[in-house]
């Protein structure tokens, strides 16, 4: 992970992605945050989709030693408010928290691996901003724990 991470790292930089944080397995990062971001959806899906590439490449280059090469990563996006705030503590840490966060983990779980999910918010912005040929409609709606029904 620390490999995989890095390498996310400084797509973040390079495009201008707020890291948030790691949580185990999982890269929580942000745009349009601190500072509003009309492209927020269109930066963050691009930034998915580096970070999708790069862990292919990753695992492939990996493999020999870590047998890697059946991995696959799942990204969830979703657009929306988000409650800000810092966790005391032995660690004090910056946090985001809310439904925005929550539907995002959630779209996230549900995926298929080595895919970018959107919500049908985020997919909504997309479309607005010209980009529809992003998109790939989900097949299926998924039930996600205290959420509607989810495409």
């Amino acid at each position: 992970l620390e490999s995989l991470f890095f390498e996310f790292d400084l797509i973040a930089n390079k495009m201008g992605v707020y890291k948030l944080s790691t949580v185990g397995d999982c890269y929580i990062a942000s745009t349009g945050v601190p500072y509003p971001q009309d492209d927020h959806a269109i930066v963050l899906t691009q930034f998915a989709e580096c970070c999708r590439q790069k862990a292919n490449e990753l695992f492939v280059t990996l493999s020999p030693k870590l047998n890697t090469c059946d991995l696959g990563i799942r990204i969830g996006i979703h657009s929306g408010p988000v409650t800000a705030g810092v966790l005391r503590g032995d660690k004090a840490r910056f946090d985001f928290f809310g439904d925005t966060i929550n539907t995002a983990q959630r779209i996230e779980s549900t995926g298929k691996p080595n895919s970018v999910h959107l919500s049908s918010e985020t997919a909504q912005l997309i479309e607005q901003a010209g980009k529809g040929s992003w998109l790939l409609p989900r097949k299926d709606a998924v039930k996600a724990k205290g959420k509607e029904e989810l495409k």
